[in-house]
């Protein structure tokens, strides 16, 4: 697959988001893919290696308390070869009142036009203030 191609994929992947399509988000993924949450192991049970059924879940349980959906925009996009890295930014009202808005560096592995692998860094303090606390 081209290098073209390949950031079509990944920008698909943030569009479904802000679409609140997670079926499409989850249709972007390989059946093995593989996603990778920044932050320390222990911190918060999001971090870390995840499969895809454990990232279905995830999102899921995620966008279910925000009822308006999570507003997800690619910022800028560079790639090379079967990797895409991506700035991204995020939006999100909380049913508890609380807002998430973050900033994402992630670097996406493309694989016969499916996402491969996702290494997804953000603010996880803010993560952690506004999911965990």
């Amino acid at each position: 697959m081209n290098t073209e191609l390949n950031k079509q994929v990944a920008r698909r992947f943030y569009e479904r988001f802000d679409a609140n399509d997670i079926d499409g988000v989850l249709d972007t993924m390989a059946e093995d893919s593989r996603f990778w949450i920044a932050g320390k192991a222990g911190s918060n049970n999001t971090v870390g290696w995840h499969t895809k059924p454990e990232m279905a879940r995830m999102f899921k349980a995620m966008t279910a308390q925000m009822p308006r959906g999570l507003r997800m925009s690619v910022d800028s996009l560079i790639a090379e070869g079967d990797k895409v890295a991506l700035e991204v930014h995020s939006y999100g009202e909380l049913a508890n009142g609380r807002v998430y808005e973050n900033e994402y560096h992630a670097l996406i592995t493309v694989r016969d036009g499916r996402i491969a692998e996702v290494k997804e860094y953000m603010d996880t303090q803010h993560v952690h203030n506004v999911w965990f606390v």
